[in-house]
């Protein structure tokens, strides 16, 4: 359910109206935009009559929810999102933002490297694996806090903003000194007690999508964040998996637009998982930009045949170059602004 407040109505009259549903047990979510103020209500709202809420002073209308997601849905907040990731960084409304890095942290000088070559070439965010989900138990696990660590330091050197994969509600504590967004990947897509546990941090969530989940069960999964307090929520598509082989997944393109009429929420494209090899990363990538997606995460590596995981796939650093001069050029011919350019935007 959607109350729709009145233009320019007094902060006292929209605590009035929080308090009458707070009473009723129910949690409102005040969001206040460009165009209109509005409170999204959670809660067991079959019972609620609407006549009543209407007749509260500053009330202009209630609109009632069909989607099984309330917060994320575009009846709650019709324009785009654009929040600041941190130093800057504008994400969503056609604000462009590059992430990269390696799959996983291997060693201080890998990272160290990598984040440098990858921040020249105009990447923002520096990614890279701390804790990796791996299919065997005995394939690399990961470096841990010390991986972390080492990241936050790198990535303060060269001017940039940390994501990682979180993978458990018990790490969170120990990783929020050094990311500035968590990232729940495919696996823990419907780990639902993670999300909620992410959703009640005032960290950034990079949210991919499930290996194969609808739109509208990835969706309910941003509804978990978002219903715990944390509005700053990305999506990322990386691929589904589906009956065909000559790749690693199927990059749903077609999930840019869909997801855009559906919801306010930014989303960015994983080329490099849905490729599964480094070949057809750059295409994948250009179409992601081509289509106006948010953004680009994209695995790259010094020496990606020795990589301990997803070698296949991941860009030297000079293909890596090639790519990001492609992926500006087409920004400005599709009008999207990078968000880590401060000119384009002030």
């Amino acid at each position: 359910m959607v109350i729709i407040l009145e233009d320019k109505i007094p902060e006292a009259k929209i605590q009035a109206i929080m308090n009458v549903l707070d009473a009723r047990h129910l949690r409102p979510h005040l969001s206040v935009g460009e165009e209109r103020t509005i409170i999204g209500v959670l809660g067991n709202t079959s019972q609620v009559d609407t006549f009543s809420l209407e007749a509260l002073e500053g009330v202009e209308r209630v609109v009632r929810i069909t989607d099984p997601y309330k917060l994320a849905s575009k009846t709650f907040r019709s324009e785009p999102d654009v929040f600041d990731l941190g130093k800057g960084v504008l994400i969503g409304g056609g604000h462009f933002v590059n992430m990269a890095g390696p799959c996983a942290i291997e060693s201080y000088e890998q990272l160290d490297s990598t984040a440098q070559a990858v921040s020249q070439a105009g990447a923002k965010v520096l990614r890279g694996g701390a804790y990796k989900p791996r299919t065997s138990p005995y394939s690399f696990q990961g470096e841990g806090v010390v991986g972390l660590k080492w990241m936050r330091e790198i990535a303060d050197r060269y001017d940039m903003l940390v994501v990682s994969e979180v993978m458990s509600e018990v790490d969170i504590e120990g990783m929020m000194p050094y990311v500035d967004i968590f990232q729940i990947g495919t696996r823990n897509a419907q780990n639902f007690r993670l999300l909620k546990a992410v959703g009640q941090t005032n960290k950034a969530v990079l949210l991919k999508r499930g290996m194969a989940m609808t739109v509208d069960e990835w969706l309910s999964s941003a509804e978990y964040v978002l219903s715990e307090g944390n509005d700053r929520v990305i999506l990322c598509e990386r691929g589904i998996r589906t009956f065909e082989r000559a790749y690693r997944a199927t990059l749903d393109i077609a999930a840019v637009p869909v997801v855009r009429a559906k919801t306010h929420l930014p989303i960015i494209i994983d080329p490099s998982h849905a490729a599964g090899e480094e070949k057809y990363v750059p295409a994948l990538a250009l179409a992601a930009t081509a289509i106006a997606a948010d953004g680009l995460i994209i695995e790259v590596h010094p020496d990606p045949p020795s990589a301990v995981s997803d070698a296949a796939q991941q860009l030297t650093f000079d293909q890596y170059e090639d790519l990001m001069k492609k992926v500006h050029t087409l920004e400005e011919v599709v009008g999207l602004e990078d968000g880590s350019n401060p000119a384009n935007w002030l």
